[in-house]
């Protein structure tokens, strides 16, 4: 027995709305096809239309408004299961929005189903005039006079869609979005919905406000249909193999801090390799501003016996300090229960800070690999042979390895 499409929740729409409509068709249509919810993924995007994810029973993915088709043209091809069914919608707005977006999955011919629902307006921010508002639909606002919408149904067929179409009445909803669904590779349905709020409030209006409805415009071959799946980017990744003992029992949260052009994120990244050629569960994440070449960087790594399953630093075990920059971004980190390694050319109090001159040593750049290595020393934390295992592919390695290997 098939479970229900939807979950059963109360429409969020404004009472009279027709998205409820489309959704219910929607249901239908999916039901007798005989779909699962499991077997369908709804990705929506912002706008009324995108209220419709907690009404479904189905995997459901939401995301920037316009740019729903681009996220369903990216699940489509990661999915390699023909069996699953990835079904976009949009309001117009949506539409009008990500019209590249949109386009560009028709001209891929990817195997996704792409519903409009088209009011004729921006619904969720007041009820302004959208690129698939008629004509006749702005005389009666008195706007943008002279301005043609797009015909979505036509650029989809133009772009290489397998099917485009306009329906109008709701009559015809459940078997038009069946066919949609059912055709292989891109199809693109408009649906007139009405706005009781701001636009139209009959349903027996959408005749005359809304753009013609099209036969059917179907292209291509079947034969044309792109099935290509993405390869997980997994696959590239070279497995790494557990070359020494580690005392470790718990975890380690470490929050590397620098300015740009000091290597933090290197160094963060070497860290956290060489946590795992120890046996250790390892993330790493950095931040730094979208400038990248200069101000501040911060790198925030975990090395952990154990599974991670969060990896937020809410409280750091250690604390590497290299510079101005770094300092003011992790002060609010600094306490007596933390231990801190700074370069000495920053001067800032903390009861558990050590202070060595890394910089003064080697050079700004490994300023950062010399205080880990002396961190994993002086602890022994990981073996160091570890952290040069991680190091030695690197196209600088020797002067890295140099770098940890000079005294401090």
């Amino acid at each position: 027995m098939k479970s229900e499409i939807l979950t059963g929740k109360k429409m969020p729409f404004c009472p009279g709305c027709g998205h409820g409509v489309v959704v219910n068709n929607i249901s239908k249509a999916l039901s007798e096809l005989g779909y699962n919810p499991l077997d369908i993924i709804i990705v929506s995007d912002i706008g009324c239309s995108g209220l419709v994810d907690p009404l479904f029973a189905t995997h459901t993915v939401h995301g920037l408004h316009g740019r729903a088709p681009a996220l369903g043209l990216g699940v489509a091809m990661g999915l390699n299961d023909r069996s699953k069914k990835v079904i976009v919608i949009q309001g117009d707005g949506g539409a009008t929005i990500g019209l590249q977006h949109l386009l560009e999955a028709a001209r891929r011919n990817i195997d996704i189903t792409l519903l409009v629902f088209n009011n004729l307006l921006y619904g969720m921010t007041g009820g302004q005039i959208s690129g698939l508002s008629t004509d006749k639909f702005k005389e009666m606002r008195q706007v943008e006079e002279g301005i043609p919408p797009f015909d979505i149904v036509k650029l989809a067929h133009q772009a290489g869609a397998m099917s485009s179409a306009r329906v109008l009445s709701p009559v015809n909803f459940t078997e038009s979005i069946k066919h949609a669904v059912e055709t292989p590779g891109f199809s693109l349905l408009e649906l007139a919905s009405v706005c009781p709020s701001y636009g139209l409030q009959k349903i027996k209006e959408l005749d005359e406000f809304s753009q013609e409805a099209d036969a059917l415009l179907n292209n291509r071959k079947v034969n044309e249909v792109n099935y290509r799946t993405t390869t997980s980017l997994l696959n590239f990744v070279k497995e790494i193999p557990i070359l020494y003992p580690t005392k470790i029992e718990d975890n380690y949260r470490i929050l590397l801090a620098g300015s740009a052009g000091g290597g933090i994120q290197l160094a963060a990244e070497l860290l956290a390799k060489a946590g795992m050629y120890a046996g250790l569960h390892a993330t790493m994440k950095g931040e730094y501003p979208v400038t990248v070449g200069t101000g501040f960087s911060v790198a925030e790594v975990i090395l952990s016996k154990n599974h991670i399953n969060y990896t937020g630093l809410d409280a750091p075990d250690v604390i590497f300090v290299m510079t101005e920059d770094g300092l003011e971004k992790v002060q609010k980190y600094l306490n007596n229960g933390t231990s801190v390694y700074a370069d000495d050319i920053v001067n800032f109090e903390c009861q558990t800070k050590i202070t060595k001159p890394f910089s003064r040593k080697v050079g700004k750049r490994s300023a950062i690999l010399s205080a880990i290595a002396y961190w994993i020393e002086e602890n022994d934390i990981i073996p160091i042979n570890a952290f040069i295992e991680a190091i030695k592919p690197h196209k600088h390695s020797e002067l890295l390895i140099k770098a940890i290997e000079t005294p401090i």
